[in-house]
Formats: C-alpha cells, structure tokens, sequence
C-alpha cells in the first residue's frame, strides 16, 4: 500500500445493510439516519399515504401505494469523518433474492427488532446470510414507545435464537407512556426521553453509575429497578468484546425508538465507531483482494430499471471492491473481455442521483446499462484481472403463464419483460414446443409488482395464468431428450438458452429420476 490518500479515503467509508421483518420500523430508521446526515430535511413516513410524505427509500410508485420496501435502496451521507453507505433492502420474505444478493455489497448490518415482537421469521432468515459472511451485525430494538416484551425476555430470546452473544449498550427506562428514557451503559449517561422534563437536557453523565440525587427521576421507582438490572447485566452478562463484534460473534444491542427518533443517533455515532472499514473481497480463485489495492475493481449485485421514469433508464449497482473509480475510465467487463468506458455513473440518494466524478473502495456507484451487464459481474482495470465470487440465486418456487393482453403491444411487452427479468427479481422461461412465456418467483408479490410495473412502466397490460407450485430443475444440455417432456413435468428453457424441467410435485420428480437415472437434476440453490 502506498497510496495514503487512498487509504485514508477507503478508512472512512462504511458500508452496511439495514435488515428486519417487515414492519419492524427498518424504513423508519433510515430516514432518521438521513436527517442526521443532512441527507433530508423532513422525515416520511411509511403509514403516511395520505399526507404524500412517503419514505425517501421507498422511490417506486407501487411502494408508496402500498407503503413497503419492494427493492433495494442506496443512500449516502456523511457524518462526522465517515462517508455512510446504506443499503436498505426489502422486509418482505418474496423479495428476499433482491435481499441477499445486497448483502454481499455491504461490510456490516443493523438488524432491526420490534419490541413488542422480538425475532420473527424473515430477520431469521437474513441473519443466517449475514453470519454466514462472518460480518458484523448491530441490533437496533425498535418502538420503546409503544408497549413491548421484557427487554432481559428479548436479549434472551436473540442469543437463543440466532445463537450469539449480546451486548446491550443502553437500557430502557420503562417504555411506552412510561417511557422516561435509556440507561446507557456506553457513554456511562441518562439519555432522556422528554428533555423538557429535565431543563432541556437531553443527556445526564452518569457518576458513580447513577444520576445526581436532586433529580425527579432518581426517586422513580421504574428507574431504581433499571439500576438493578444494569448491575446484574454487567456481573452476570457478556464482556464487550470488539473482536467478537468484528467477527460476527457478538451484537451490541441498542433499544430506542426510530418513529419518535429516540436513541437513533446515540445508535449511530456508536455504530460508526466498530463498525468496520471496507473489508478485502474474495475471488473465484480463493483469493483476496485489498481495499487499498490501487487499480479499480467491483462487481454488479443490482440491476435496476426505470429509477427516472422520464427516461426509462437502466442502472447497474456497483459494489467497489478496490482502488479509485474515476469519470471516464476504461475497464474491462470480465465475463465478455470487453472494454468499457465508465463515463455517465451516478451515485444514489433513493431515486435522486447524481453524477459522480470520483469514488473509492466500500462505495456504491451506479452505471447507466444499455444491456452490457448481469447481476454478478466484475469489472476491472488494468491488469487486474480478477473475477468476484458468484452471488446467490434462487431457484423459483411459483410459476405463472404470462403474454400480452393487446397483440399491438407486444413490442412494450417484450422489452418490458426482458428488462424487469434482467433485474433478477423474477425467472423467465420459455416452453420449449409452443414457445410460450412463463414467470417463475420466490413468492406470489413478485408477480404483482411485475404486473403493476408492465402496465405504469411500460403500458403493457399483461395476461398472467397461476400454474402454482412447481419444482424447477436444470439438466445439462448434453442429456436433452423433447421426449422426456410431458404435462408432469413441462421441458423449457431460460433465459439463457439452459434446459430445465418444471416438475407437478416431489412425485413427478421421483418419476422422472427413476425412468432416466443418468440425467443429473440440478437446483439454483
């Protein structure tokens, strides 16, 4: 490493995902976050529908109708010394693919908790993904002004579930109408929930682990019970540990309130301490590439279209990996050798862009896509010549014919199609006999916000005819047989010319194993 500039820049970045169940109050915080980043001036709201302050990470049309995150979003700010990215991703479990694929992007997270639910299907699920990565994770336990579980019942019921340690590094002081504030234990200070209750204070410096005597709540009996349960978590609990943090071991655990932007900040400026610098990123080959390595390198992990409608734009998201990306560089596309001049790239805040002159290691730039890139490719400078490791895909579980309503519109329908299947969100195949078009997807959503954008994107009003539940299964083209074929288990091919079988059930599958043994079965994931 001989660049300081270069590395000084990459140091200050920090990079993460913001991860939870759906309704956990993940949008919320963002846009707290973007307030404290000067991002925005006023909070949406994702319940907000009828005011029109909709929440600045939910951009798409059909997000703001129905006031979910059915996408990945970008947002940049800095704060205090860093440069903060912030990936927010879809709750909802159908958009998962979109999800994952994200967090391959980022070097940390901040799973969001309800308090009043704890750890519900969906923040199981991606905490998997994000431990898997040996990557830090902060929890961040949400809406104290409501009414909610026993914090000690939560702590509990996290390192139970997700099988890791917990640090909590504040407490709450009661919750919900009772909510007077967090104990926190970090900052060794009273952070209080109503200043105007204390002078306008916000914070009270904690001596000898208590509040000055002459203060109104130091008598409160919730309060004295608070100073029970920190000491017992203190002797009793885990050390705080940055190592384990760093390793994805330990969680230090926040509680606050995004929607009354109670403890956000404190969660921030504390979160910006550990978290992590952009980490090196593996190869195919097993190797690792630096951060501070000098020539440019990254890779696609979004493809997304239509962000301005009044272009019908395409963006490719790319996650830097290495070096300095600068307006007008060449690069090589690696999986087609070819060069490619980086000349109109942007960088995010939502759907609001701007053009980027210069950006380096752990930032998120977006590439105007004429249809040169894929989800999971890597661009490169130079001599570089790396190849990123393959992202997740997920082989489809729902199945729907689709065509077009109006014959005069097949020219809308077809680049509708192969634009928002480009994205990755959802499967194109077609039937290999009668050519017909069928969608595969994760989940029954998919197919409506692929409906709801054919038609506002691209006035392609679209036919589409459930086919249910299928097992897709690929074989190898050397194997193909039309014969194999039947109402059983469908033949079709993908998007890729690649020969896969859609299959009525475990049975037809056995079926079909039974009667050609030596065709291999192959799943995406």
């Amino acid at each position: 490493m001989n660049n300081p500039h270069l590395k000084e820049q990459v140091d200050s970045r920090r990079t993460f995902a913001i991860i939870s169940h759906p309704d956990a109050g993940k949008t919320t915080i963002t846009e707290q976050l973007l307030l404290f980043g000067g991002a925005i001036r006023q909070a949406g709201t994702v319940k907000g529908k009828k005011t029109g302050n909709f929440a600045k990470s939910d951009w798409m049309e059909i997000e703001k109708q129905r006031g979910i995150s059915v996408t990945s979003s970008v947002m940049q700010f800095d704060y205090d010394g860093k440069r903060v990215n912030i990936l927010d991703t879809p709750g909802h479990e159908d958009f998962s693919e979109d999800t994952y694929r994200t967090l391959m992007a980022v070097d940390s997270a901040v799973m969001v908790i309800d308090s009043a639910k704890g750890i519900e299907a969906q923040t199981k699920k991606l905490f998997q993904v994000v431990k898997k990565r040996g990557i830090p994770i902060f929890t961040f336990i949400n809406k104290l002004d409501r009414d909610g579980r026993e914090p000690l019942e939560l702590l509990e019921e996290l390192e139970e579930l997700l099988d890791i340690e917990s640090y909590p590094m504040n407490w709450p002081i009661g919750m919900g109408k009772g909510l007077h504030g967090l104990y926190d234990i970090y900052n060794k200070r009273v952070e209080v929930y109503r200043p105007e209750n204390n002078n306008g204070e916000r914070f009270i410096p904690l001596v000898d682990g208590d509040i000055p005597s002459d203060l109104p709540l130091h008598q409160d009996s919730v309060y004295r019970q608070v100073l029970e349960e920190v000491e017992l978590l203190v002797e009793a609990g885990d050390e705080f540990d940055t190592e384990k943090i760093a390793r994805g071991d330990q969680t230090p655990v926040f509680f606050g309130s995004a929607l009354t932007n109670f403890g956000v900040q404190t969660m921030l400026e504390t979160f910006l301490q550990f978290a992590p610098a952009p980490y090196a990123h593996k190869t195919e080959a097993g190797e690792e590439v630096s951060p501070y390595e000098e020539e440019f390198s990254g890779f696609v992990f979004k493809i997304q279209a239509n962000m301005n409608p009044a272009h019908r734009d395409r963006i490719a998201f790319v996650r830097i990996c290495s070096g300095t990306f600068e307006r007008g560089m060449d690069v090589i596309l690696g999986r087609t050798g070819k060069k490619i001049k980086l000349s109109n790239v942007t960088q995010f805040m939502a759907d609001a862009r701007e053009n980027v002159e210069e950006a380096v290691a752990g930032d998120i730039i977006g590439i105007y896509d004429t249809g040169n890139y894929q989800i999971g490719d890597t661009l490169y400078e130079g001599k570089l010549k790396v190849q990123y490791e393959e992202l997740p895909s997920f082989t489809p579980e729902l199945f729907m014919k689709v065509s077009a309503k109006n014959v005069m519109k097949q020219k809308s329908f077809h680049k509708g199609i192969n634009q928002l299947v480009q994205e990755g969100a959802i499967q194109l195949y077609k039937t290999y006999l009668t050519e017909e078009y069928i969608l595969g997807a994760v989940g029954q959503l998919q197919f409506e916000v692929f409906q709801h954008r054919m038609l506002n994107e691209y006035n392609a009003e679209v036919i589409m005819t459930p086919m249910g539940s299928k097992i897709a299964r690929w074989i190898d083209p050397a194997d193909l047989d039309e014969r194999m074929s039947s109402s059983r288990n469908i033949l079709a091919r993908d998007r890729f010319d690649q020969p896969l079988f859609l299959f009525e059930n475990q049975f037809a599958m056995r079926w079909f194993a039974d009667k050609y043994p030596d065709v291999e079965l192959k799943s995406l994931m």
